[in-house]
């Protein structure tokens, strides 16, 4: 009979000791979670200021373009619309360049960044990515009476082609990294260098498919070269602070409801269709 008092009591002292190790263990946990370090997103400071800042270059239709009037119309734009609407807040975009665009984006000057934005590794070093937005790839644009002359990389890559890009992105990675013989010329400006090919002054520009196939409706003399085989596989995606998984949780249930509900497709038939 003793020993079996002894043991009772042993379980009742480790029944306490467990019960009273949960209630620490719960109330640390909830501790921790009423901290500001442990809670704290971007998200909460979009709500708190009513405004949604959204990085953007302003130069790649159809994703993002700032008018002569300094209005930015496009993709993107909508959609970062359509994302701040559902926060309940305004949509502001910052302008930036591709040059600056990831020291921009990591300075704060932006709560995401938007506008055809490729999924590189250098970028996910520095930042978070939503989920895919877009897949695309690099495909080359030409004059229409050309298409036949550069139908590979080995036809682009050539001394006799002269290349050209925008600075600081994947469109100038792209072609010093496989056009290493041909004449590259880096271009300031995103919205006019097609007029550099259409009129004689270069020959090819690799760009993202979606991009080539735009530009040959607004300039029919040029075409893109096999869009439905492009060089090279891309995704696009918006750029969300490294480490808030809460904001990225919230952009990418936001993507994900748009894309099912059709919202995004609407998006996007309205400026490429």
């Amino acid at each position: 009979m003793k020993v079996t008092t002894t043991a009772a009591r042993a379980v009742l002292m480790a029944g306490a000791a467990f019960a009273a190790l949960t209630a620490a263990t719960v109330h640390a946990q909830s501790a921790a979670a009423g901290s500001p370090a442990a809670t704290h997103s971007r998200l909460d400071d979009i709500v708190k200021s009513g405004t949604l800042r959204a990085c953007a270059t302003g130069d790649y239709k159809p994703y993002t373009y700032r008018r002569p009037d300094g209005q930015f119309e496009g993709i993107d734009v909508d959609l970062v619309a359509s994302l701040a609407k559902s926060l309940g807040v305004k949509p502001v975009i910052v302008p930036t360049t591709w040059k600056g665009l990831m020291d921009d984006f990591t300075a704060g000057k932006c709560d995401i960044a938007v506008g055809g934005i490729s999924v590189t590794l250098d970028r996910a070093a520095r930042a978070y990515y939503s989920s895919v937005v877009m897949v695309d790839g690099k495909s080359p644009i030409v004059r229409c009476a050309d298409v036949a002359k550069y139908q590979t990389l080995a036809d682009l890559n050539q001394p006799s082609t002269r290349a050209i890009a925008n600075p600081g992105g994947t469109n100038e990675r792209f072609a010093r990294q496989y056009l290493p013989k041909a004449t590259l010329t880096i271009y300031p400006d995103n919205v006019t260098i097609f007029q550099q090919i259409a009129e004689g002054r270069a020959d090819v520009m690799v760009t993202d498919t979606s991009e080539t196939l735009l530009q040959h409706k607004l300039i029919p003399s040029l075409c893109p070269v096999n869009p439905d085989k492009p060089l090279q596989f891309g995704e696009k995606a918006y750029l969300i602070p490294r480490g808030d998984d809460i904001l990225k949780q919230y952009v990418d249930q936001w993507l994900n409801l748009a894309q099912k509900t059709g919202e995004y497709q609407a998006v996007v038939d309205k400026w490429l269709k």
